[in-house]
């Protein structure tokens, strides 16, 4: 599997620090002059990361540095779970079965259940 990383597009900053390193090696005797010149010459219309450091893979150290890819968008921070929430709408509706039974006697406070389960995920929907 390859690295995700190497498909990453580069910049300008990028490729000198890549010809700064392949000078270094230049200068160490690794690689001579015309190879310098073919090595720079691919560097400099390299487009992604996995281009540059082909140009590198029979070097030893150093190697071009990138940083770390930023994420365009961060993740949403998630509220705590809470574990009474989802048992709100249910208690709400043995609570109506037992006022129908007990006290109230009139088929409409059922309505209570659904009322509060559209409350309640309005009102959840706002805080989050």
């Amino acid at each position: 599997m390859s690295d995700p990383s190497r498909d990453i597009r580069i910049g300008d900053t990028e490729r000198q620090q890549a010809l700064q390193v392949l000078g270094e090696h230049m200068s160490a005797g690794r690689i001579d002059v015309e190879e310098y010149g073919e090595r720079s010459a691919k560097i400099t219309t390299a487009k992604t990361r996995g281009e540059v450091m082909a140009l590198f893979h029979d070097l030893p150290d150093p190697r071009p540095q990138f940083v770390a890819p930023v994420p365009m968008f961060n993740e949403p921070a998630k509220a705590p779970a809470r574990r009474w929430e989802g048992a709100l709408v249910p208690l709400v509706g043995i609570a109506t079965v037992i006022l129908f039974f007990a006290v109230v006697k009139n088929p409409l406070i059922f309505l209570l259940v659904p009322a509060v389960a559209i409350l309640w995920g309005t009102w959840n929907g706002r805080r989050r």
